[in-house]
């Protein structure tokens, strides 16, 4: 119950980032994208919340962006070298490790992050996808990787105008490591436009269903 306890409590704050609009400063914009920051009330750290309207209906946006094993992900998001399925606690709860690649020039070393994580569907036809650090009794610390912890984060998807979806991602990550403060702000920002890049590059190379 508590993984599950935990994946309810990291939607409803990741659905409380998306219809906040106090506190939020931007830091980034590239064509439609936008990037905000504020404080994080979860740890030492800053929430990044994106925003975007891609092109491509729910379905196929989703299609990219749903976390199981095996999926699009992996193929297109460079921040992600491997998703594992750890554990199936419901239809909709698991937890899974997420290995991600070095980044920023090498200044940023490998790092793993194992989470509980829920989809969530609502009566709009809005989707999500939720996420918080748990530990779990399969994966230890592993050797070769920075264990990293996701706070409250994840990626909601919102029917827009026909053929769009409109698109949040919430990033709170402590990367863990002797990172230099400033390496973080400005890994962050840049990463999540790359993003957003990436993924309508992948909703535009699949074929309408």
């Amino acid at each position: 119950m508590e993984y599950e306890d935990k994946a309810r409590f990291a939607s409803e704050r990741l659905l409380g980032y998306t219809k906040d609009p106090s506190g939020w400063k931007v830091c980034k914009k590239s064509n439609d994208v936008v990037v905000s920051w504020r404080p994080s009330q979860e740890y030492p750290g800053n929430v990044y919340k994106g925003e975007a309207l891609v092109n491509g209906g729910l379905l196929k946006v989703w299609e990219c962006l749903k976390p199981i094993p095996n999926g699009l992900r992996v193929k297109w998001d460079s921040n992600v070298k491997k998703f594992e399925l750890l554990q199936q606690i419901t239809e909709d709860v698991s937890v899974c490790r997420t290995v991600t690649p070095s980044a920023a020039m090498g200044i940023i070393s490998p790092r793993d992050f194992v989470d509980v994580i829920v989809v969530k569907k609502y009566e709009d036809g809005t989707v999500s996808s939720n996420a918080t650090n748990v530990l779990h009794s399969s994966c230890p610390p592993q050797p070769g990787f920075i264990r990293g912890f996701n706070h409250p984060c994840g990626c909601v998807c919102v029917p827009a105008e026909p053929n769009k979806t409109q698109v949040f991602t919430v990033f709170q990550t402590d990367l863990g490591g002797l990172l230099p403060r400033s390496v973080v702000e400005s890994f962050f920002p840049s990463s999540m436009v790359e993003f957003y890049s990436h993924l309508t590059k992948a909703v535009k190379s699949l074929k309408d269903f």
